[in-house]
């Protein structure tokens, strides 16, 4: 029996989107686009797929991610969907603080930390795909000791799946591109040619700030939205 995740499994998810919708139509107006947002949500849980519920690591960035596509599409004004880049960063991307206080990857010991943190995701990703194949689909990738680079990327990524079947393509980079943000805080950047809905993988390659590599790319928005990082010429 699939059991997808139900909104009170995901409060501050859930807390903080009420939050910003409450302080953007104000008490009466955000509550009730809250209430149409949760019965959106429950809706989409009837035809999701088995993803593993609470099991799978990327639980909140599926589930969480559900929470905005439902959200976007019922508020009355219509916004840009850039406007919701900020607090969507902020909702998805406030460990990646924290982090960054520990974290400088800059600095080679972390690099390789972080490497062996991404191989041991990949590991746990990979096991669960096989049990549930609607979920990320991890490839990992071998150290780049030469240019101290840690990589790895995804073949399928069910959130750009949930986008391309419900017409919410212009939704997605939201996710995508809070990655570039999330990163920055551990002092790093990170280098992607494409994301699974602009490409046929969804590629992470992360070197320190200070990194020559860092250097030789700039980060643009292609014209889906879509943040990625293309080599400048010389």
């Amino acid at each position: 029996m699939t059991e997808h995740m139900k909104l009170c499994d995901i409060p501050q998810i859930c807390g903080e989107a009420e939050k910003w919708l409450k302080e953007r139509y104000g008490e009466e107006e955000g509550t009730k686009l809250w209430e149409a947002t949760s019965r959106q949500y429950n809706k989409y849980l009837e035809e999701l797929p088995d993803y593993g519920g609470k099991k799978t690591s990327h639980a909140l960035a599926i589930y969480g991610s559900i929470v905005i596509f439902s959200l976007y599409p019922l508020l009355p004004d219509h916004p840009p969907v850039e406007e919701l880049q900020e607090p969507v960063t902020n909702l998805f991307m406030s460990g990646f603080v924290r982090l960054g206080k520990i974290f400088n990857l800059n600095r080679s010991l972390d690099m390789r930390l972080i490497n062996k943190v991404f191989q041991k995701v990949g590991e746990k990703d990979r096991k669960q795909y096989a049990q549930y194949p609607a979920g990320f689909c991890n490839v990992s990738e071998p150290y780049d000791k030469k240019n101290h680079a840690a990589r790895y990327h995804f073949t399928q990524c069910p959130n750009a799946e949930f986008a391309k079947e419900h017409n919410l393509m212009h939704v997605l980079p939201l996710f995508c591109n809070s990655d570039y943000w999330g990163n920055s805080q551990l002092h790093g950047t990170l280098i992607r040619c494409g994301t699974c809905g602009n490409s046929d993988k969804c590629d992470y390659c992360v070197v320190g700030s200070e990194n020559p590599m860092a250097k030789e790319y700039e980060i643009v928005k292609d014209e889906a939205g879509f943040l990625v990082s293309r080599k400048m010429k010389k």
